[in-house]
């Protein structure tokens, strides 16, 4: 089954930058109508969809993080990349990477990280 694993959480000052990662294993990137995407969830707040990058590099944003925010993939290294810049004390939550095949990027994602910690002071 498909695994996914992040990394690169932290504690950052407001202003600053962090470049998060979630490697994925048993899936298929290339596929045709693969979705990636990653969400974060603060305390006492509903799950946010943060940013989605689909097969062809379609991406899409949040509101609240576009212009600062960017998604990318590596296919070659199975690894989906969150830069995030500009950092606000408002972005401080655990953060998700997801990923779906078939369907509406993004939809129903059905597999999940365990999460990393974001924080900004």
């Amino acid at each position: 089954h498909v695994q996914l694993v992040e990394s690169g959480g932290g504690l950052v000052q407001a202003g600053g930058s962090l470049k998060l990662s979630c490697v994925a294993s048993q899936f298929t990137f290339s596929s045709s109508r693969s979705c990636m995407g990653w969400f974060r969830q603060a305390p006492g707040k509903d799950r946010e969809g943060v940013a989605h990058i689909d097969s062809d590099g379609t991406t899409l944003y949040a509101d609240s993080v576009k212009g600062r925010f960017t998604i990318s993939k590596d296919k070659g290294r199975n690894t989906f990349v969150l830069q995030m810049n500009s950092l606000k004390p408002d972005d401080t939550a655990m953060y998700y990477c997801a990923v779906m095949s078939g369907g509406k990027c993004p939809g129903e994602y059905n597999s999940w990280g365990q999460g990393t910690q974001v924080t900004v002071s």
